[in-house]
């Protein structure tokens, strides 16, 4: 059985929604981390049942906005000398840029290049985003 310690000093992404861990863990790049991570999958969640947890022992630099994306559940605590300072809970964003890619083959943005590609949240329950340019609709798990 393998231990898992607190973190002395760095970051704790909890309540990921179980199976998005692996998400967010490739989209911070922790795969090439030269300090210690750990991914906890399907860990007992009394709301959810079953939640993912990243444990970082670090200090990094990431887009909250992504990860809102990704799972906007999540909650981001910052620990100092084994202690959470600040709890952050990302939302989805009203705009995202660049960040969503239309893939609709009419939109201004396929055809042209260097377009920002521009997304406004138009359904905040449902995680939808409408293309500002061709009007096409993405859910946010399709980032």
């Amino acid at each position: 059985m393998v231990t898992i310690n607190s973190i002395k000093r760095g970051i704790v992404i909890d309540h990921i929604e179980a199976g998005q861990g692996v998400r967010i863990f490739n989209y911070l790049g922790l795969d090439r981390a030269n300090f210690t991570v750990a991914l906890i999958k399907n860990a007992p969640s009394s709301k959810h049942g079953k939640k993912d947890i990243i444990k970082i022992e670090n200090v990094i630099d990431f887009d909250l906005t992504v990860l809102g994306l990704i799972d906007s559940h999540i909650t981001v605590n910052l620990i100092e000398n084994e202690a959470i300072i600040e709890k952050i809970k990302p939302r989805l964003p009203e705009k995202v840029e660049d960040i969503i890619i239309c893939k609709n083959p009419r939109c201004v943005t396929s055809v042209e290049r260097n377009i920002i590609h521009r997304f406004a949240l138009v359904d905040e329950k449902k995680g939808e985003y409408r293309c500002e340019y061709c009007d096409d609709i993405y859910h946010f798990q399709e980032v």
